[in-house]
């Protein structure tokens, strides 16, 4: 069963780790959906010797068909992260502002790109400085890294492989957005308001507060209770692909490291017209 000891990474941890003769290589992702850029926020400060990476530009493929935030191009990444000083083996430290939402895309990016030893900072820059720990505006000049982007480290969902996993009753698709969202009510950001028909909503608070996983007992119940169960496959949806890597995360942390990623999610899903949508509470089989 995976435990989060190579998941996540307090941050007084960091701090001593930071020290070592070979510290992690640090990645500040920090983004906002609707802005402003999260660059603005690395100027203001960030963790010594961390480097900026941009979500939508770098570790994301461009807005289109399959999504809002699809898979990046393989070669792009190469050297998105080579510039950021990743190297191969060598232990990268993600963070955020704080939810957990963008640290959790580049981890789960990371590792789908054939990258393990990658962490989470739990609680992003929020919990560094709450921590007392220093900041830093230097912007650093990393050695370039070798790193070589080996796609296929996690598992992904395509739409077809996202329907046949919704409509079988012996697995479970997770929809990760806020419920009003799920039942058709509003929808702030893509043409289409519902979901995925046979898709089950277990919205983000139900597994992570603050940007802060609970216990990995209590997120196996939490998950059961809506069907995810041992031997049930499972894969995560939400807007775009970000939210729902958190919950994979989350389901790593349960000790479902088979959970797979619908990147394109539902940006991607109503992109094509003749899918079906479901509204109202119900899976909507």
């Amino acid at each position: 069963m995976s435990g989060t000891e190579d998941l996540l990474i307090e941050a007084a941890e960091l701090a001593v780790e930071i020290g070592h003769d070979h510290p992690p290589t640090l990645l500040d992702v920090r983004w906002r959906l609707t802005g402003p850029p999260g660059r603005d926020d690395y100027a203001v400060g960030h963790l010594p010797g961390a480097v900026f990476v941009d979500l939508d530009t770098e570790l994301c493929g461009p807005p289109g068909a399959a999504g809002r935030h699809p898979l990046p191009d393989p070669v792009a990444l190469e050297k998105a992260l080579r510039r950021a000083g990743v190297r191969q083996g060598q232990p990268v430290v993600v963070y955020d502002g704080g939810d957990g939402m963008a640290a959790a895309r580049a981890w789960w990016t990371l590792r789908w790109a054939g990258h393990r030893p990658v962490r989470l900072l739990h609680g992003g820059f929020p919990a560094w400085v709450a921590a007392g720990l220093p900041v830093d505006t230097d912007v650093p000049d990393p050695t370039p890294g070798d790193v070589t982007v080996r796609p296929g480290g996690l598992p992904v969902l395509d739409a077809d492989a996202a329907a046949r996993l919704a409509a079988a009753d012996t697995a479970v698709l997770l929809d990760v957005r806020a419920a009003p969202r799920y039942r058709g009510e509003t929808e702030p950001i893509d043409p289409v308001a519902g979901h995925i028909p046979g898709a089950a909503n277990l919205p983000a608070p139900a597994y992570v507060t603050g940007g802060r996983f609970p216990s990995a007992a209590v997120l196996r119940d939490r998950f059961a209770d809506i069907g995810v169960t041992d031997g049930r496959p499972v894969g995560a949806y939400c807007g775009s692909g970000v939210t729902a890597a958190q919950a994979v995360l989350a389901l790593h942390l349960a000790g479902r490291p088979d959970a797979a990623l619908y990147v394109g999610s539902w940006s991607g899903w109503v992109a094509d017209p003749d899918r079906p949508v479901a509204t109202g509470t119900g899976p909507g089989r």
